[in-house]
Formats: structure tokens, C-alpha cells, sequence
């Protein structure tokens, strides 16, 4: 027994009221620029995946939305497909050899070919969808609440949900999700950070402070957020980049303070 809890034990005992000992506070991390690449600037994004040498990015708003495998070093649009007109394109990511893409509030959700980009079949799903990836077991949505759900990849019924918490409080607003080294990185929206989430019980074990990123991304309205995160899992690299950002970063982060 350490000599804090031998400590509370004893003024617990003489009846002397103890206030349990606080969790520290979720540690904040900051980051270093290793590379900068082209963006399209008309790409809303709100999904980012790196998959075999390529950027597959999806972007939203109504009539506007897309689906394209993007060349990283220059970043041409290789691939694009359009997602019904009515519909605000929202998450993706791949599941074998398909893409699996999100819609905001329309409730439908589609699956592609990755090799052609066209579309296989669609499938529905209650409530919003936000932020889309996988675990390699699970897909894993954000529908702009505090709750991850767990989502089979080919039923897309959902098998479980965690909340999202950081220093005790619900975390909502969780936007774009990526999978990194098992650990869940989600945007949080309209804020220039992301949080480092447990999958298993949902606490955020860090923050990952991007202030002054969209500056050197000379974002041009207050709307383009922060919002795009990929992992190259083969050369652990990791890419951030926002809605309408005329560049993407490849960064590296640093310890925590």
C-alpha cells in the first residue's frame, strides 16, 4: 500500500472527509512539419486515407461531392466520382479491396471498388455520419456526438459504442477518424486539435495541438477547418490536412508537455 492510500485510509477511519486524488489532466502534444504538399483547394475534405502509395480523400457539401484517389507528391486528382447531388458527402475508408463512404444527414452510406471507383452497392444507417475508419476487425463511425460506434464491415450493423471522455467530461464535435498504431486519432470540429483515443474504453490519452497550421496553409475562410487525417502505416507518416486547404502536411509529432 503507497503512502497516500495508507494516508486516506487512516483519516477515512477517524471520520475525517478525504477528497479523492484527481486523474492529471490529459497531456497536449505539438507537432513539427516534416513535408508540404499540393492540396486542391476546392476539396472540402472529410475523409483521408493512405492506401498503397495514394491519398483517397472524400469531400462534402450538396452537389459538390466526391470520391478521389489523389497522387500525394503533386496532388492531381488521379481518380474522381461523383456521390448523388442531393447528398453531403462525409467519411471513408477502405475495407479490402472497397471503399466505404458516409453521408452526413441523408442516412446512406456506399461502397466502392477502389480499383474503378464505382460503386458496388449503398446501405442505410440511422442517425448522422461524420468521421469513417477501420480497425481491421471493425468499422468505426463518428456521427458528431460523443459515441464511437463499432460497425460490422458488411452488415453495418453495429456491434458496440464507446464514449468519448477527456478529464471526465463527454467529448462531442468528433469529426474525421483515422487508425494509428491502435489508437483511434479523431478531429474535433471547428477546434485545431485531435484527440488520441483509447478504442476500448474511449478516454482521450492525449491532444494533439495544430495551432497555427492552418495559417501556414493559408486557409481562406473561417468554414475551412482543420479536417483530414492519413496514416502510412508501411513508412509511418502521418498527413493532416483541412476543408478547402490549399496544402496537406506530413508532420511528426512531439512529446508531450
Amino acid at each position: 500500500m503507497t503512502r497516500a492510500a495508507l494516508l486516506i485510509l487512516l483519516l477515512t477511519a477517524c471520520g475525517t472527509p478525504v477528497e479523492a486524488p484527481r486523474a492529471a489532466p490529459v497531456p497536449v502534444q505539438s507537432y513539427e512539419v516534416i513535408a508540404t504538399y499540393p492540396h486542391d483547394p476546392r476539396a472540402f475534405t472529410q475523409g483521408l486515407f493512405f492506401r498503397d502509395g495514394f491519398l483517397y480523400e472524400s469531400t462534402g457539401l450538396e452537389g459538390r461531392s466526391t470520391l478521389r484517389k489523389v497522387r500525394l507528391e503533386d496532388g492531381k486528382v488521379l481518380q474522381m466520382a461523383a456521390i448523388p447531388p442531393d447528398q453531403f458527402g462525409e467519411g471513408s475508408t477502405d475495407w479490402g479491396d472497397e471503399i466505404i463512404s458516409i453521408t452526413w444527414q441523408s442516412g446512406v452510406g456506399y461502397r466502392w471498388d477502389r480499383a474503378t471507383l464505382k460503386t458496388t452497392t449503398s446501405f442505410r444507417y440511422p442517425g448522422e455520419g461524420w468521421g469513417l475508419t477501420q480497425d481491421g476487425h471493425s468499422l468505426i463511425m463518428s456521427d458528431g456526438t460523443a459515441w464511437l460506434r463499432f460497425l460490422d464491415p458488411m452488415t453495418f450493423k453495429e456491434k458496440r459504442r464507446v464514449q468519448v471522455t477527456a478529464d471526465g467530461f463527454a467529448v462531442t464535435e468528433l469529426n474525421e477518424l483515422e487508425w494509428v498504431k491502435g489508437e483511434i486519432f479523431a478531429n474535433i470540429w471547428q477546434t485545431d486539435r485531435v484527440a488520441r483515443i483509447d478504442p476500448r474504453t474511449g478516454r482521450v490519452t492525449a491532444w494533439i495541438d495544430f495551432s497555427g497550421l492552418d495559417r501556414l496553409a493559408l486557409r481562406a475562410s473561417p468554414d475551412d477547418v482543420l479536417n483530414g487525417i492519413a496514416y502510412d502505416a508501411k513508412a509511418d507518416r502521418l498527413f493532416v490536412t483541412g476543408k478547402r486547404w490549399p496544402k496537406l502536411f506530413e508532420v511528426k509529432l512531439k512529446p508531450a508537455e
